[in-house]
């Protein structure tokens, strides 16, 4: 099987900071967030606060929606576009997808590429809060086993090296550069 991480690698953006900057667009009661996300954002880059607080702090304007799948459906519907081509021409109904960003967040796109199978972080999608680890680095190593103990990647890509646990277990893998893909170096 293949396996695919998304932001950056399928897709050309980070699709949970595409989804804030939507959302402060299309619903104003989420504006409120703004500062409480540059101070955690500045905590985080200072290693003051932790990642994960940070992105719970981060998702907290999922609180500020009234209807948040109709707004995942209508970013989609316009970020849609933002699907890289080289992964149109290659993608396969056994793809996994494993991603950092909340899983609520990519079903509906990863449904529409005919995606089999999508592991990302659970985060509520009322109250920002994650349920369990961040699927980040090892934790996507974990996933995956947790899914399939016996699965085998044939390819995998990723457009960051924080990626390289799954990379390894790969018979082949590819680093993404926009629309490029290169090998791999795995112990870079």
């Amino acid at each position: 099987m293949n396996v695919f991480d998304f932001d950056g690698t399928i897709y050309n953006g980070d699709s949970s900071k595409d989804f804030f900057f939507y959302c402060l667009k299309h619903y104003k009661k989420t504006r409120k967030r703004i500062l409480p996300t540059i101070w955690y954002g500045l905590g985080y880059g200072l290693r003051i606060i932790k990642k994960i607080k940070f992105k719970q702090k981060f998702f907290e304007f999922f609180k500020d929606i009234d209807d948040i799948d109709k707004a995942v459906e209508e970013f989609w519907a316009e970020k849609e576009k933002n699907i890289k081509s080289w992964y149109l021409e290659l993608k396969e109904p056994t793809d996994v997808i494993i991603s950092a960003s909340p899983e609520f967040l990519l079903e509906p796109i990863c449904k529409k590429l005919g995606a089999e199978c999508l592991m990302a972080s659970r985060v509520d999608k009322h109250t920002g809060l994650f349920d369990g680890a961040n699927c980040h680095g090892q934790e996507k190593v974990s996933r995956f086993f947790e899914k399939y103990p016996e699965g085998e990647i044939d390819e995998f890509y990723s457009d960051l090296y924080c990626d390289t646990p799954l990379a390894r277990l790969s018979k082949r893998a590819y680093i993404v550069k926009g629309e490029k893909l290169k090998d791999w170096k795995k112990f870079k």
